[in-house]
């Protein structure tokens, strides 16, 4: 039986579904009201909010539900590692764990599972001969699971649907990473320069397949991909490398959503995403999310210089998030002439940490409502 969630607070008034909502908001068109969706929170926040254990709630579906923002679904496929690899215990310390992870990297994590970026100690994945076995094995085109159940994904998401369904268009550098690690990657531009093109090369077979499985059925509101190639100092790959290979394969993505109706399509990558912007924009890729603040600029300051061709998901400091009300509210304040412009919606610019107050947490909920809310 499903878990019934109760919701604590009631969705926010508005005169438009929350498919017409969205779509307006992200195409400058007028609203009702801004769109209400957060990205979610820290595991620990699970365990140590009083407000979600005393309530139930165990996980970010759950939190969707209970906080009752606006509903934004998407489909996924098989877009990567099939079968992946076994995810085993290979040695216990008194603090920590060692396992190997689904990619096949042996990683180091705390036994409290509290959340942190794993230690990666070795990649199961280093050179063209490893790659080549582990494609043949893991990544096959022909794989049966990769075709995705087309009437049973109608079955979920009906064509009188009123909540915006996005499609997932894969990854093409970000799951790499995953897989060789940050310093892996890195080493294997320039050690094994081909094999990563292969890679990319793979990954963007396995998206278009997807694509051409499930975009004749769909009626999409957006496209939505993960690369996660960025940190407080910028991209992880070069330029060249990112606009002579990853690029090239966006385009021909970009070419198949563009075909399909769909002119909205967002990337998750954290860091400092400015220099792969150009190539973004190239390809389609036109917003960011949840588009972080520390390691990049204001929200403001990049869609000034981009205009109307870039939007932003996210974007609210974190870091503001911990100081407190006061720090809440110049921040909201900051960004509401954005909101009011169109092509940005507002929330967390990750997860929630454990940190903010959970209290504070529901100030900012309240102050959003009030001021990107419809008038009372």
């Amino acid at each position: 039986m499903p878990k019934t969630i109760t919701p604590i607070r009631p969705k926010w008034k508005g005169t438009l579904t929350d498919r017409e909502r969205f779509n307006n908001q992200m195409h400058y068109r007028p609203v009702d009201r801004c769109f209400n969706m957060e990205f979610g929170y820290w595991n620990e926040n699970f365990r140590e909010w009083p407000i979600f254990v005393a309530h139930g709630i165990t996980n970010n579906a759950e939190a969707d539900v209970f906080f009752n923002f606006d509903r934004i679904q998407g489909i996924h496929g098989r877009l990567w590692m099939h079968p992946t690899f076994p995810a085993d215990v290979v040695e216990e310390t008194e603090h920590n764990r060692i396992y190997m992870n689904p990619d096949g990297l042996l990683a180091e994590v705390p036994k409290d599972d509290h959340d942190t970026i794993p230690h990666y100690i070795k990649a199961s994945i280093v050179t063209p001969d490893d790659w080549k076995r582990c494609k043949a094995e893991r990544f096959r085109r022909d794989d049966p699971a990769r075709k995705p159940d087309i009437e049973a994904l109608k079955q979920q998401h009906p064509p009188g649907r009123d909540y915006p369904l996005g499609v997932v268009a894969g990854s093409m550098i970000g799951k790499i990473r995953d897989m060789l690690t940050f310093e892996g990657l890195a080493y294997a531009c320039f050690d094994y320069p081909d094999m990563v093109e292969d890679m990319v090369e793979t990954c963007c077979l396995l998206a278009e397949d997807f694509l051409d499985a499930v975009l004749p059925h769909f009626d999409f509101d957006f496209a939505c991909g993960w690369e996660d190639i960025c940190f407080k100092n910028g991209p992880i790959v070069s330029l060249d490398f990112f606009n002579d290979v990853v690029v090239p394969r966006y385009e021909r993505i970009g070419r198949k959503l563009h075909a399909a109706g769909i002119d909205l399509w967002y990337t998750d990558c954290d860091g400092d995403v400015r220099p792969l912007l150009p190539g973004f924009l190239k390809a389609g890729i036109n917003c960011m999310f949840p588009y972080e603040v520390n390691s990049c600029v204001h929200p403001a300051e990049l869609l000034k210089e981009y205009g109307k061709d870039l939007r932003l998901m996210g974007g609210v400091d974190k870091l503001e998030m911990k100081k407190g009300k006061a720090a809440i509210k110049r921040y909201l304040e900051s960004v509401a002439p954005l909101v009011a412009r169109g092509g940005y919606i507002p929330f967390c610019d990750h997860r929630c940490p454990p940190d903010v107050d959970p209290d504070d947490y529901l100030y900012y909920l309240d102050l959003k409502e009030s001021m990107f809310g419809m008038p009372a």
